[in-house]
């Protein structure tokens, strides 16, 4: 427990490090202990915790012992579960190990989906936008005077539509438009 010796070890720190002795547990680190110390005390505010509740529902003003061992029985039925027995478990297996597997009908290597299944496939729209060339507009009389008022004018307007083509291609063996 880093600096400090064995005689200003908390007791439980002490009865923690005596546990692990008595298991032939010799080659630690000190942050062990503290780590044990914490899951403990997690574990017994958890418990009187439930059997406050226990003893409030039973409309108890104290905690009894049968309230305590009422939440560690149901702490272990929740926390702690058994693995089903040995038979159980070859049983299982048999059964399913009695479906064969199915045969593979592709050749060496991973299987792929169809392209046209997989989100990696190239699958776009390009926007062309159509452009016009302008055409010069003819010039009338009153363009004339104002042309000669104002000075020069440009005799041609640019006829710019904003038309678009989509194109959609993928760059597989599939070709679409």
């Amino acid at each position: 427990m880093g600096d400090l010796g064995e005689e200003d070890m908390p007791r439980d720190a002490k009865v923690i490090k005596e546990l692990l002795k008595s298991m032939n547990v010799d080659d630690y680190q000190p942050r062990v202990i503290h780590q044990f110390l914490e899951l403990w005390y997690r574990y017994v505010v958890d418990v009187l915790s439930d059997a406050q509740v226990y003893s409030e529902h039973a409309s108890k003003s104290v905690i009894d012992s049968d309230d305590l061992k009422l939440a560690v029985q149901s702490k272990v039925n929740f926390s702690f579960s058994q693995p089903p027995h040995r038979e159980v478990l070859l049983e299982l297996a048999r059964t399913k190990n009695k479906v064969p597997l199915p045969k593979s009908i592709s050749g060496p290597g991973l299987p792929l989906p169809q392209e046209q299944d997989m989100l990696i496939a190239p699958n776009y729209q390009l926007a062309i936008p159509k452009t016009h060339i302008s055409q010069p507009v003819e010039e009338t009389e009153d363009d004339e005077d104002a042309a000669d008022i104002g000075g020069s004018m440009n005799t041609t307007v640019l006829g710019r539509a904003d038309l678009s083509q989509r194109v959609a291609f993928s760059l597989g063996a599939k070709k679409s438009t």
